[in-house]
């Protein structure tokens, strides 16, 4: 009996909003078809990110990435053997953040699938990932550390977040999980 493929869950159990969504939702329901859609090897490949907020006060974490000069949510690639997206996020959380109890939030749910494309670098050439994005909470927001020094750590309201990033595709993040940090009965600004 075939295990069952916790990436194809994920996304079975995810509804896409709106056109630009649903065409990056069907990549990568086309990639987790034909063979390890996690590979580095390929032009497109699935990584896992996250958001990671502190419910009580509404806040979010975002991260200093040198590479893409720019303010994201934690993330990254799969390890070998590594199969489940919600655990690839927990991993990379706890690896970039040092928090180490992070949980799902408010669920383990898909939040957003987006394809991403990568500049080239001098270890690879351009590429697109297909990021399947969740969102992670901590109770102990002062516990963070950064993994090194270059990777500077900001807690933010979601306004504050929405405004210190230039990437459209992690405002969308952003504005959907104000709205669910709004639903929690938590201020969003």
């Amino acid at each position: 009996m075939r295990t069952a493929d916790p990436l194809v869950e994920a996304l079975d159990r995810y509804q896409p909003d709106g056109e630009v969504e649903a065409v990056d939702l069907a990549r990568v329901r086309d990639l987790a078809g034909t063979g390890d859609p996690w590979s580095r090897s390929t032009a497109l490949h699935v990584t896992a990110s996250a958001l990671i907020v502190h419910p009580p006060t509404a806040r979010v974490l975002l991260r200093w990435h040198a590479r893409q000069q720019a303010w994201l949510q934690v993330g990254g690639h799969a390890d070998p053997g590594e199969l489940d997206p919600v655990a690839i996020a927990l991993r990379e959380g706890r690896e970039e953040t040092g928090l180490d109890d992070l949980v799902p939030w408010p669920d383990a749910r898909v939040v957003h699938v987006v394809v991403v494309p990568v500049a080239p670098s001098a270890q690879e050439p351009a590429h697109e990932h297909v990021d399947v994005r969740f969102v992670l909470a901590t109770g102990t927001p002062e516990r963070v550390r950064p993994e090194n020094p270059t990777a500077e750590l900001r807690w933010l309201s979601v306004a504050e977040a929405h405004s210190l990033t230039g990437e459209a595709n992690l405002r969308e993040t952003l504005s959907r999980v104000g709205r669910l940090l709004s639903t929690a009965g938590k201020p969003t600004t």
